[in-house]
């Protein structure tokens, strides 16, 4: 078997979400070299799996943003003469891309841009996890929880090494608990005073770390300066460092974020708090360690995939009526702490 191109453009949870596929994608065929057409966002994610041979990079935002650069990159693809494509993305640039790639099997989902590019048409189900429909589009046959691949992610010695010297400088010695309260989207973000209250709880059983992206610095701010021994190291991290500093941690709280499948990834416990999302999108935390936790009484919701800046309603009911008792109920449950 020669090479294979997985497409995979989105985000950071889809890409971790993918690596699953590709995993298998490796036991089927041993002998081949799997290749990932992915962001600079989360190229890293790529490159740390031991399953993946080369990473090529689409700068979409950038290098890659005209229509001209899209041919450009799509000949490079088309030169290096893949014999399979297989896209968990369904943008209209991955279709393009396998249009002008010149190879003969290809795979995409049924609700793809240009989805008649495909040889092989997929059907995309709404009702699975988003591993299990990315396993369907390689025609793996899982049944009962088989499907629950974990993501394999190798973290090299310096990363290590450095993580071990940041706890240690910070005077992080023995357990604590990450908190990762940011998200793109303001209608998935439960709310900061809400999360004072989980932190505060947090800090009466072990020390607390507070984690997110460089867009996460300001809400990681203001409820570090809440309390004085907690520590942000938002914006610090890459992804790779961010799980393996979320593999020496006791938990994750985390909204319905990135954050989220870097714990799973790391495979901790994890509690997932939904706002404006749910999880029958297919996208909670599913390794056996992990919860989540959503008031879904409410018609208006979901009120989008995604979520929004502001409440379409402006109710936010979603985040307000999740009270953080739940919350804090559910995390002394997981890790058996006493109330």
């Amino acid at each position: 078997m020669g090479k294979i191109l997985v497409i995979q453009t989105a985000f950071i949870g889809d890409a971790v979400l993918t690596l699953p596929m590709i995993q298998k994608l490796k036991e089927f065929f041993p002998g081949s070299q799997v290749d990932v057409l992915a962001i600079p966002l989360t190229a890293e994610i790529f490159k740390a799996s031991p399953d993946v041979g080369s990473v090529i990079v689409m700068d979409k935002k950038g290098e890659h943003k005209s229509f001209f650069s899209l041919i450009k990159l799509s000949k490079q693809i088309h030169d290096k003469e893949y014999e399979r494509i297989y896209s968990p993305h369904r943008s209209f640039r991955s279709a393009f891309i396998v249009l002008q790639s010149g190879v003969r099997d290809t795979f995409g989902f049924s609700n793809s841009s240009l989805k008649h590019v495909y040889k092989n048409i997929i059907e995309y189900r709404l009702d699975p996890h988003e591993v299990q429909r990315n396993l369907d589009l390689i025609d793996f046959k899982y049944s009962g929880g088989n499907w629950r691949i974990l993501p394999k992610v190798l973290i090299a010695p310096d990363i290590k090494e450095k993580i071990k010297c940041l706890l240690i400088d910070n005077g992080i010695k023995e357990s604590f608990a990450v908190v990762a309260p940011g998200s793109a989207w303001n209608t998935k973000k439960y709310p900061i005073e809400y999360y004072e209250s989980v932190v505060s709880f947090l800090r009466s059983k072990c020390s607390v770390i507070l984690l997110g992206g460089a867009g996460d610095k300001e809400i990681c701010s203001r409820l570090s300066e809440k309390f004085g021994d907690v520590i942000t190291f938002a914006g610090l991290l890459n992804l790779v460092e961010s799980i393996e500093l979320l593999k020496r941690a006791e938990i994750l709280i985390s909204n319905d974020s990135a954050p989220t499948h870097l714990g799973m990834c790391a495979d901790i416990p994890v509690l997932t708090i939904y706002c404006s999302t749910v999880d029958d999108l297919g996208f909670y935390p599913y390794n056996s360690k992990s919860r989540y936790l959503s008031y879904d009484d409410l018609a208006c919701k979901p009120c989008g995939i995604h979520g929004f800046d502001k409440c379409p309603i402006s109710t936010f009911a979603c985040g307000y009526e999740l009270k953080p008792e739940s919350v804090i109920s559910k995390i002394e449950e997981m890790l058996s702490y006493e109330g």
